[in-house]
């Protein structure tokens, strides 16, 4: 049977890692693509068609009404996220929005088949929130009477990278190397055009067509391979097969995925939390046989989708930078708050002195001191936070500006004092400003 290529596709997620590929991709491939997202980047919205929408708080009337609009023929769902945190609830996300999203397309008077991403895995090893609703989603999928077909990626390689395919790529290009155990777990990757592709040829058939209906598929590359061999790869196409490498302690990975749920509550989406080391040790496997023989797709190799390209300087810079982000981030809240919190409450006279010994009026030097010690953090705590990290990091840069330009008006002996408080004015300045140039997560 072709392909018929007038259908409409609503991709829900569509500004993530796997929706936004599959959002352009099928538009390449000649089919007429709605995405929804809740929030694009600037660089994202490249189309009149791609809709910011309030997706999780929306009931199944809204949704119906939404593919009613557009006539839609194909829903591909990609939403997901990896653990609570604020603004994200497992539950909500993969198991209230999916039974909702049922309601809305058997109400919606279109004849839709939902094509749903979901995970791999064998049930009995479903152990965090996320797999356990992510399974609670299939089953409602299964019992809805919607013609469905859900999807199992592997562990996702994409042109971009977000999340453990960034974590992957940064181990790769540092000299870091993870337990034995951790490395041997199976890992069996799947190119995200090749997941696209299955999306495009289900899409592409009919809604009678039994090949195409009730179909769960693992989407991988069939060969076997593990994760200590996913970042070997890695290594071979950044050229760091030779550095010398340190093996991170088993223990390492647990306080590392500590402090990221802890940052995962001041907005922080770190790679490195409780869940995805959780799945991380549990592996990456699947049979993909079944997906292979309907589709005819030959999924892309772990060696074809890295090995045969090497690295570009974009590439070595993202990966070295990734994980060097959030300690220049932590360093430089700390920074500002510890520097504010002395100066208040520790060493208040030394620095109300250093005001009064450069003949500053009398009566401003207190509340001078005050003030600038709750500035300096108020703009660490700015930074500590995601949503407001651009804004204190602006207001860092505006501050130090004005401490140097006011010392060079009032105190200009301060840029010869021997420790050179003011010299290093400068490159705070630079630390800050490389951090706002890195700040984007997409």
């Amino acid at each position: 049977m072709n392909e018929d290529k007038s259908r409409k596709i609503l991709v829900l997620g569509a500004s993530g890692l796997i929706g936004r590929f599959v959002n352009d991709d099928l538009r390449v491939r000649g089919f007429e693509v709605i995405g929804v997202a809740r929030r694009f980047s600037s660089s994202q919205q490249a189309s009149a068609f791609d809709l910011e929408l309030p997706l999780l708080s929306m009931d199944w009337n809204a949704l119906a009404r939404l593919m009613a609009d557009y006539g839609i023929d194909v829903v591909v769902n990609c939403l997901g996220v990896l653990q609570d945190a604020p603004g994200h609830d497992v539950g909500a996300v993969h198991r209230d929005f999916v039974a909702r999203l049922l309601q809305a397309v058997s109400a919606s008077g279109c004849a839709i088949r939902l094509i749903h991403i979901s995970i791999p895995g064998d049930v009995a090893d479903d152990h965090t929130a996320f797999s356990q609703t992510k399974r609670e989603a299939e089953r409602l999928i299964v019992a809805s009477g919607v013609a469905y077909a859900i999807l199992r990626p592997g562990f996702v390689l994409a042109p971009s990278a977000y999340g453990g395919s960034a974590m992957l790529r940064a181990l790769a290009a540092l000299p870091l190397q993870l337990p034995a155990a951790e490395s041997a777990r199976p890992f069996q990757p799947v190119m995200v055009e090749d997941i696209s592709a299955a999306i495009a040829w289900l899409a592409g058939r009919d809604i009678g067509d039994k090949t195409a209906n009730a179909v769960v598929w693992d989407l991988m590359q069939p060969q076997p391979v593990t994760l200590g061999g996913v970042v070997e790869q890695f290594r071979r196409s950044f050229g760091t097969t030779h550095f010398p490498r340190m093996t991170l302690p088993a223990f390492m990975l647990d306080v590392g995925a500590r402090f990221g749920d802890i940052t995962s509550w001041l907005g922080w989406m770190s790679p490195m939390r409780s869940t995805a080391i959780a799945e991380l040790r549990r592996g990456v496997s699947g049979d993909p046989s079944a997906w292979m023989a309907a589709t005819g797709i030959v999924p892309k190799t772990l060696l074809q989708a890295v090995g045969q390209r090497s690295a570009t300087i974009q590439d070595k810079w993202f990966a070295r930078l990734f994980l060097i982000k959030a300690l220049v981030i932590a360093s430089l809240s700390v920074f500002w708050i510890v520097s504010g919190f002395i100066a208040l409450f520790v060493s208040y006279d030394a620095a109300a002195a250093i005001l009064s010994s450069h003949a500053f009026p009398p009566s401003l030097v207190g509340p001078v001191t005050i003030l600038t010690s709750l500035m300096d953090m108020t703009i660490g705590g700015l930074i500590t936070f995601r949503r407001t990290c651009a804004a204190g990091l602006i207001a860092g840069i505006v501050a130090s500006l004005g401490y140097t330009l006011g010392a060079a008006i009032l105190t200009p002996d301060l840029w010869i004092e021997p420790l050179g408080a003011l010299v290093k004015t400068g490159p705070a300045i630079v630390l800050m400003l490389v951090a706002l140039l890195i700040l984007d997560n997409r």
